[in-house]
């Protein structure tokens, strides 16, 4: 039996728990406080010190101050004070048993009904979020993407690929890349991040030679962020067994591409400029503990090929997968000048990759592959199985050929264009636990050139 504490339903799930914070109990937050996000921030217009801080309701709570006010006690007061810096490495590092204990201890002292010393830290510790902007919440060494859903795998192979469109290898191990971390930012629904369309090569259909200039079939894709917490020594494989005490929690992830320089480029090796230009983040990390009432068995068809042993367990099968819902909106430069909103393009679950979290951990260690605390993984693009489920435009047009309509304003796209900002939700609900959400990632596409 696995003993970690975030793997496991306990009284923070409780959904007849309220807080005195009025915010936090309003139908439809994302912040309640049976989730407690993490995140890295400082109050907007300043010069301040980037620090650690928890969202409750329309607040985050700075826990650089709470660790001040000496409030908490033990591992709860030593978690927080790794918090008080402008990076969360350490308090990754820490391990299960301290991001539970200041989980809890925070918890406690936000619950309608508490008073004492930490809720009076903590009430004095609280900063509106309507103020404050954010940074990558953890230094990251190493980014690792992941290629997991094999509905996005066979949507654009037989795109890219039409007599082969699925590896021969998919069914067998969790495929990854290696991905550039200088062009991670973190994208808010305050201040999404910026970048310029990039330029490459791309060779058109039935072409002599290939052209230079900017993307023009410029994509998204809709991919979960997982923050690596404790890392391993090199040489030593995480067993699927340990590997979610490898995992402190979950983001939003966009990994924009730029599908003409992508699909050129990518014989014989990977991914290059069709990717490196910019990946965002949404700012809110959810913990494993946030997402245990939301973890369902891991199914492989009968008539599919089965795990290998060392990607196969009976803690994995019983509940490795995630419920996680998920939005992907388009905001054309047009609905921002004649404040129309945001227009939904799919919607789709996290439940339906390939595979699990814990076997993408495992697999990345098998070889001797250290990981270190703050290593980000992006679990590939999430799409479902109905045509309106693909989580990038290039499966919901069919490469192109059939533009989707944006509902809001009339506008068509068959890829995106400069001034579009894409826009993912996510969060997760059942019956009996309360709704938890992960924020937004706001990325905005700048015509190549033009200043951000």
């Amino acid at each position: 039996m696995n003993l970690n504490p975030n793997l496991h339903i306990n009284h923070t799930h409780d959904a007849a728990t309220h807080s005195w914070l009025t915010s936090a109990n309003a139908a439809g937050c994302d912040f309640p406080i049976q989730n407690l996000p993490f995140t890295v921030f400082r109050r907007q217009g300043t010069s301040e010190t980037f620090r650690g801080g928890v969202a409750i309701g329309d607040q985050v709570i700075c826990l650089g101050a709470v660790a001040k006010s000496g409030a908490l006690t033990g591992l709860a007061a030593q978690a927080a004070s790794a918090c008080a810096q402008p990076v969360l490495n350490d308090f990754f590092a820490m391990g299960p048993a301290a991001w539970s204990a200041l989980r809890h201890a925070l918890f406690d002292a936000l619950k309608d009904g508490a008073n004492g010393v930490p809720t009076d830290a903590v009430r004095a510790a609280l900063v509106p979020i309507a103020s404050i902007e954010h940074a990558v919440p953890a230094r990251i060494g190493d980014y690792t993407d992941f290629y997991t859903s094999i509905h996005h795998g066979r949507n654009v192979g037989m795109i890219a690929r039409p007599d082969d469109p699925l590896t021969p290898n998919f069914q067998w191990i969790p495929i990854a890349y290696h991905g550039r971390v200088s062009s991670i930012g973190v994208g808010s629904d305050q201040q999404g991040q910026k970048f310029r369309r990039p330029r490459g090569q791309s060779m058109a259909p039935g072409a002599k030679a290939p052209v230079y200039g900017p993307c023009a079939r410029l994509d998204y894709e809709l991919e979960l962020a997982i923050w690596i917490g404790q890392g391993n020594a090199q040489g030593e494989p995480i067993p699927l067994a340990q590997a979610d005490d490898h995992i402190f929690g979950y983001s939003l992830l966009n990994d924009w591409s730029a599908r003409d320089i992508q699909f050129w480029e990518m014989a014989p090796l990977g991914p290059f400029l069709g990717k490196n230009f910019c990946t965002t983040l949404s700012p809110w990390i959810v913990t494993q503990e946030a997402m245990a009432p939301y973890r369902l068995p891991f199914e492989r068809a009968a008539n599919e090929p089965q795990p290998l042993p060392y990607l196969d367990d009976a803690r994995n099968k019983a509940q490795g997968t995630l419920s996680i819902e998920l939005d992907v909106l388009i905001e054309s430069q047009h609905m921002r000048e004649q404040g129309l909103s945001a227009s939904p393009v799919s919607h789709t679950n996290f439940r339906h990759q390939y595979w699990t979290v814990g076997q993408m951990v495992t697999q990345h260690t098998n070889g001797g592959c250290n990981l270190n605390p703050g290593d980000l993984f992006g679990s590939g693009t999430i799409s479902g199985p109905t045509p309106a489920e693909g989580g990038a435009i290039i499966e919901l047009t069919k490469g192109g050929k059939a533009p989707i309509s944006l509902s809001t304003s009339g506008e068509e796209r068959a890829f995106l264009h400069d001034g579009d900002a894409v826009i993912l939700r996510g969060w997760c609900e059942k019956t009996g636990f309360a709704r938890i959400g992960f924020g937004e990632s706001r990325g905005e596409v700048v015509e190549t050139g033009k200043s951000l």
